[in-house]
């Protein structure tokens, strides 16, 4: 699940700091669990939620939540809350598969962009603010926001190689050019493909090679890559994911989609 956010924060600002561009960008995700044991675990659990013992014993959970004094603990702590609830949805609908996202939009206006994650257990967005050169994971269920940490002066802890190919294709109707980067952290080695082109003007990526996910994380955008990726490929020893952008499209967007919403309050996490 580590994995899994921080490519999801990776892709959230990737887009982040378009210069003119103004618009929505939505993508598909797809992905698919390699693992020979991961995967028998997995339809283990599935079984196991699916079975009418288990699923009665998830309604007795759920009356309880409803009960005077959970309840009044819950609303102290509207975190705690969304997450309970989200888990317990997922598990009462016995489909393992649901815990993956399935979508992701992103809104972008000048150096601003939001974006969000749709289904799974990240129910999360990512507000980048380039004004200020910060992002928050904001939750709108738990009303809370957190901020993470893009402290380019740690020295990260993997280290990476970007390779360009020949190969080309087209997503959108952009040519988009073929580059593979490998990751290595703690002896071992992540693949990511990006498919990125040039033909969307307004963006500049550039800076957030700079940019990075907390104390010793990863670099938000890998030195080497040129243009806008418009496809995504992750391959871990666990699993597959895939992200193709679906639609591009060029709008004016309300200022008021770029900030903290009135009345979220502040969590700490991400090594602060």
């Amino acid at each position: 699940m580590k994995t899994l956010l921080s490519f999801f924060l990776l892709a959230c600002t990737i887009v982040a700091q378009a210069q003119t561009f103004e618009g929505t960008l939505r993508w598909s995700i797809k992905s698919e669990i390699t693992d020979p044991k991961m995967k028998a675990q997995m339809e283990k659990a599935q079984k196991e939620m699916s079975d009418p013992a288990n699923q009665a014993k998830m309604k007795q959970m759920q009356e309880q939540m409803n009960s005077p004094q959970m309840k009044a603990m819950l609303e102290s702590n509207p975190q705690m809350k969304a997450q309970m609830e989200s888990a317990l949805k997922m598990m009462q609908g016995g489909d393992m598969s649901s815990m993956i996202p399935k979508s992701m939009t992103v809104k972008i206006k000048g150096n601003n962009s939001i974006s969000k994650m749709d289904g799974g257990l990240i129910a999360a967005e990512v507000l980048y603010l380039g004004d200020k050169q910060q992002s928050y994971l904001l939750d709108r269920e738990a009303k809370t926001y957190m901020i993470t940490s893009t402290d380019a002066t740690e020295k990260p802890s993997s280290k990476h190689a970007v390779t360009k190919t020949s190969e080309t294709t087209k997503i959108l109707n952009h040519t988009c050019t073929k580059y593979i980067v490998e990751i290595t952290e703690h002896g071992t080695t992540i693949k990511q493909i990006f498919w990125t082109t040039t033909e969307i003007k307004g963006f500049d990526l550039k800076s957030l090679s700079k940019q990075g996910l907390g104390k010793g994380g990863s670099s938000m955008y890998y030195e080497g890559l040129e243009g806008t990726p418009l496809k995504m490929e992750l391959t871990t020893p666990q699993m597959i994911m895939v992200m193709e952008a679906t639609e591009i499209k060029k709008e004016t967007l309300p200022a008021s989609d770029f900030a903290i919403p009135a009345g979220f309050t502040e969590t700490k996490g991400f090594g602060r």
